[in-house]
């Protein structure tokens, strides 16, 4: 089978045929060059606007294209660009099927590459195929753009909204997932964490797609609490058991933090170093060494055990069905922590006391709407940031995102490249 008959069966490209194929032996690395001839009775198409237009000249120089390496042979396509006159847009230079506006790149070749990116990281891809990095961002910015343009937003119905720290110090981005039964993904990212972002967001989806979100699934920060009740007050606001528990984590790590500084400038034996895991983790989490560590300490009365007991004694607020009786158990853990005389813990029941409606919205909605879907989403955000070492600018931290996490639809083509 001739090489022109793999490519005709590979590709589709009306009104061009594959002509001379040539093998090059000057080049580091093995490769062919085919040249790509216009049929006498085909169509020129304006780039501009879509319309086939009366043909103008043609251009003196051939431009290359790379196409899908071959056995690790690199291919190359040749093709001398023809002008059009449009009566719209002027004279243009002709489309081509197999390749978008200046780019060197064959589309089958952007979506190969955009492919593998998934798979390893941008800089693998590159040194595999033995393209340059910017060939990579090329492709994989190609792909999110098509998919972006084709996907569907018309059946939201709930989402969750978070922020993650983006590069050193106090650096956030806030991201938003669609997190309903049948679609989980990536819906959108913005940078910094601040109400103006969030507000984009629902500038974004629209009013007509925000007035059907049943579900809104956030953290407990006070400026994503605002901007939901004005953007989207219909839809039940729920902060899940994860954030809630979170919140109660940090004040026991706070008060345990505080403790060891007191013990150890009153000369008492330091006997909460190393126990920042056993007040924290649950008690089935916890391994026998641990387990028989946590017994000790239960016998001493410190402020880091009264949080971690009062802690455990929350868990039991989850069990419960009915948002009244949750109601009730929660206003009376609220009084025991206040009563206790532990600052961050009193902090925390003032803050659940304020947010009471919000988090009791997590049995109105069934306990089904769960931010451990988001935390997930977090958990592979985080690990394709740490894959890449960073992206310097916003634009390609968030095509990588929306690439990996995004499940964007993709066109289909005459054959699949693996």
């Amino acid at each position: 089978m001739q090489l022109k008959t793999i490519l005709n069966r590979v590709t589709c490209y009306k009104s061009f045929v594959f002509g001379k194929v040539t093998w090059l032996e000057n080049l580091e690395a093995p490769a062919v060059e085919v040249e790509i001839l216009p049929r006498r009775n085909g169509l020129r198409i304006c780039s501009g606007c879509g319309r086939v237009c009366p043909g103008y000249d043609t251009m003196p120089e051939l431009r290359r294209f790379e196409f899908v390496p071959l056995w690790g042979i690199m291919v190359y396509f040749v093709y001398r660009m023809r002008r059009v006159e449009c009566p719209a847009c002027g004279i243009k230079v002709e489309r081509v099927p197999w390749a978008e506006g200046k780019s060197s790149l064959t589309t089958e070749y952007k979506w190969f590459l955009a492919r593998w990116a998934r798979r390893m990281s941008w800089k693998e891809v590159a040194v595999t195929f033995r393209v340059s990095w910017e060939h990579v961002y090329e492709a994989v910015k190609h792909a999110v753009s098509w998919g972006l343009k084709h996907r569907d937003l018309d059946h939201i119905e709930s989402i969750g909204v978070d922020e993650v720290q983006w590069h050193k110090g106090h650096h956030y981005q806030t991201v938003v997932y669609q997190i309903d039964e049948y679609q989980k993904r990536l819906l959108w990212v913005g940078p910094e964490r601040t109400s103006k972002t969030l507000l984009r967001f629902f500038r974004f989806l629209g009013k007509e797609r925000t007035a059907k979100l049943q579900f809104i699934c956030s953290d407990m920060w006070q400026g994503y609490i605002k901007v939901i009740r004005k953007k989207a007050g219909h839809a039940v606001h729920i902060l899940d058991r994860f954030h809630v528990m979170q919140r109660i984590g940090k004040a026991i790590n706070d008060v345990r933090a505080a403790e060891v500084k007191q013990l150890k400038a009153d000369g008492y034996e330091p006997i909460l170093k190393g126990a920042r895991w056993l007040l924290l983790k649950r008690p089935e989490n916890l391994t026998d060494k641990q387990a028989i560590k946590l017994d000790e300490l239960l016998q001493y009365n410190l402020k880091s055990i009264r949080s971690h007991l009062m802690k455990e004694d929350f868990q039991r607020f989850w069990e419960y069905r009915s948002p009244a009786w949750a109601g009730k158990f929660l206003d009376e853990w609220c009084t025991r922590a206040m009563r206790s005389k532990i600052e961050p813990m009193k902090k925390v029941a003032r803050s659940l006391r304020k947010k009471r409606e919000l988090i009791l919205n997590w049995f109105r909605a069934g306990g089904t709407i769960s931010a451990g879907i988001v935390e997930g989403f977090n958990n592979k955000l985080k690990l394709i940031t740490r894959k890449s070492y960073g992206f310097r600018t916003q634009n390609a931290y968030e095509t990588a995102l929306y690439h990996n996490l995004g499940a964007l639809p993709e066109p289909e083509f005459t054959h699949e490249f693996c």
